[in-house]
């Protein structure tokens, strides 16, 4: 769950399909969690983009990261890796005055270099093998969203390896909500129209 959405129940939507209320309501956060939110990405392209879309939400509202994420993928080149990594100090300049991302230099900066560290994971498992690698045994079954963590000791574990790895930006409640974005957890409520659609775990 997008870390700063923490409603407390699910609610029935006109077309009789149960989400939680912080999907309920905005269109785009509604398409997002009906389509796109912990559906499975095992793709180096498509994981690398999650790990940066994470990274600069941290501290702010997923829904902005969400509507600003046409125009992060035109500023990081659809989030090729091999792009931004070869990024120079020029264009850090353009991105800090492109005004439809986020202008944080330290996310920025991390970006690049998480890029690096990404194509680096190719001489071993790479990034997809790496970070699935922490898939835990079982996933949480919350019936409320009290019942949905904010870390574990997968995403501590895969927080620890990723700095070793020399990624930045990625502490273990920013790995948490990666691992719930992307399928490797579900905690979709029991009672969401979403739980178990991910192929990667049963319902419940």
């Amino acid at each position: 769950m997008p870390d700063d959405m923490t409603p407390s129940a699910t609610v029935m939507g006109g077309d009789g399909l149960i989400r939680p209320t912080w999907a309920a309501a905005d269109p785009l956060l509604r398409h997002y969690y009906d389509s796109e939110w912990g559906m499975p990405i095992r793709d180096e392209q498509g994981l690398f983009e999650r790990i940066s879309l994470e990274a600069f939400q941290s501290g702010l509202s997923w829904a902005i990261i969400l509507r600003k994420r046409p125009n992060f993928r035109v500023a990081f080149a659809d989030f090729r890796p091999d792009t931004v990594a070869a990024y120079t100090d020029d264009d850090v300049q353009r991105l800090l005055g492109d005004a439809g991302i986020v202008r944080n230099r330290l996310k920025i900066l991390a970006t690049i270099n998480n890029a690096k560290a990404t194509i680096r994971l190719r001489e071993a498992e790479g990034l997809v093998d790496f970070v699935w690698s922490f898939k835990p045994g079982r996933t949480p079954q919350p019936r409320t969203h009290a019942d949905v963590p904010t870390k574990s000791a997968e995403s501590l574990a895969l927080s620890k390896a990723l700095r070793k790895k020399g990624f930045s930006f990625v502490g273990p409640t920013t790995m948490y909500a990666l691992m719930e974005a992307v399928g490797i957890v579900d905690t979709h409520l029991l009672d969401s129209h979403r739980r178990g659609t991910s192929g990667v775990w049963n319902a419940p």
